[in-house]
């Protein structure tokens, strides 16, 4: 079973392909241009030329599912967020549908049910991932979401919390993150879930149970 994973030059994207890569994880990285190819080749990953914002319906072929990791980034305007964050989450889906692709995971955001109640700055974000999960949902894709809290660069700790209520802060490591993604993408028993995530102190596969 091969994976695409969409965004796998963003800061989790590369981070689970070196791990899914390591654990003998079939994967083909999406990326842009050729300027993001040599860090994978390096390290022997296949690559497909592909862009959100254009006809990347060929990255697909092969591929039983789907990892959607990709960002438009802090620093970019609500331009961007719209053209990856929302469009290209939704062309995703809707070619996974059209494909028959077997099962994606979204990697999207806690609480972005919530658009009003996050920063100014963010709300554009939330509102393209809350879109985007609902057309998720509404589709006929086995799927399961993922909804990470503030990320940080902090080393991987494998150990994590779905319960957001109880949880004592709202931050989760992209590593953590990253690791979370390769228990899915190696659980097929896995389909029509969603996980809020956080540190915290449950093994990876424990909170996804």
């Amino acid at each position: 079973m091969k994976t695409l994973v969409i965004g796998a030059n963003g800061q989790i994207g590369r981070q689970f392909c070196e791990l899914a890569h390591q654990a003998g994880v079939p994967i083909r990285a999406m990326i842009r241009d050729t300027a993001q190819q040599a860090w994978f080749q390096a390290r022997g990953i296949e690559t497909v030329l592909a862009d959100l914002e254009g006809n990347f319906r060929k990255a697909f072929y092969g591929c039983d599912q789907v990892v959607f990791a990709a960002g438009s980034g802090p620093h970019t305007g609500p331009d961007k967020t719209l053209m990856i964050d929302l469009h290209g989450a939704l062309s995703a889906i809707d070619l996974a549908a059209t494909l028959g692709i077997g099962r994606f995971i979204m990697v999207s955001a806690m609480r972005a049910d919530r658009v009003l109640e996050a920063p100014a700055k963010l709300r554009p974000y939330m509102a393209a991932k809350y879109a985007a999960d609902a057309h998720l949902r509404a589709s006929r894709v086995p799927h399961v979401i993922l909804k990470p809290g503030r990320l940080t660069d902090e080393a991987a700790t494998r150990r994590v919390t779905t319960d957001v209520a109880g949880a004592d802060d709202n931050r989760i490591s992209r590593a953590n993150v990253a690791h979370v993604l390769l228990e899915v993408v190696r659980r097929d028993d896995l389909r029509q879930r969603e996980f809020s995530l956080l540190d915290g102190d449950t093994d990876i596969a424990e909170a996804l149970r």
